[in-house]
């Protein structure tokens, strides 16, 4: 039996979820959960094989799913994490893998892949949907007209306002470093300005 945890701040979602799992005799959701904090919880109590992930919890999370990610798979006899969203910029992408998942996965998915990807995620198998397995080939392909991980994050900082002595602050890096990595953005985007390099990248599908 194959024991999961559901987290998603929306509870049709859950229930949804929950419904199409019950329909499954190996699957058993012993757990949901509302935001980053309370799935961290569950997993700690219920300690399942697979915890089902949103990215985004709401105006009111201080965190995201990433963040509940990584904390989940630095416990010990973690559970195999598989994320479920809507958002497929490569910026949600980088940064769940990154945090440790298994697998990604978009809502709009069919309910006999999203079974099946369960069924790999709680075997140690990746599983990626079709869509982002081509983002991450893309990457692989032309990895001049991509950014870095740390990029993505330098540029996201940007976009949301923040200067370069906040985005140094915020990631623990020097402000020289975070103008060379708005240099190689920059390059990267053939733009000038952090207005456009922003606007570039929403265009391109690198931030949302």
């Amino acid at each position: 039996m194959i024991r999961l945890v559901i987290a998603d701040d929306h509870p049709i979602v859950r229930a949804g979820l929950i419904a199409l799992f019950s329909l499954e005799d190996d699957l058993d959701v012993i757990a949901e959960a509302a935001s980053p904090d309370e799935v961290v919880a569950a997993v700690e109590q219920e300690s399942p094989d697979v915890v089902l992930m949103d990215l985004q919890f709401g105006a009111r999370a201080t965190s995201t799913g990433a963040d509940a990610t990584r904390r989940i798979r630095s416990l010990e006899a973690a559970p195999y994490v598989l994320v479920l969203t809507n958002y497929d910029s490569d910026a949600d992408i980088l940064g769940a893998i990154e945090a440790g998942s298994s697998g990604y996965l978009l809502k709009d998915a069919p309910p006999h892949e999203l079974v099946a990807a369960v069924r790999a995620a709680a075997a140690g198998e990746s599983a990626l949907a079709p869509v982002i397995t081509s983002r991450l080939l893309n990457r692989l392909r032309a990895p001049s007209v991509n950014l870095s991980s740390r990029e993505i994050e330098v540029l996201k900082l940007v976009s949301t306002g923040r200067s370069n002595s906040d985005i140094a602050a915020s990631l623990y890096i020097s402000e020289p470093t975070v103008k060379s990595h708005l240099s190689h953005i920059f390059s990267k985007l053939d733009v000038t300005s952090r207005t456009a390099a922003v606007a570039t990248a929403r265009t391109k599908g690198i931030l949302r």
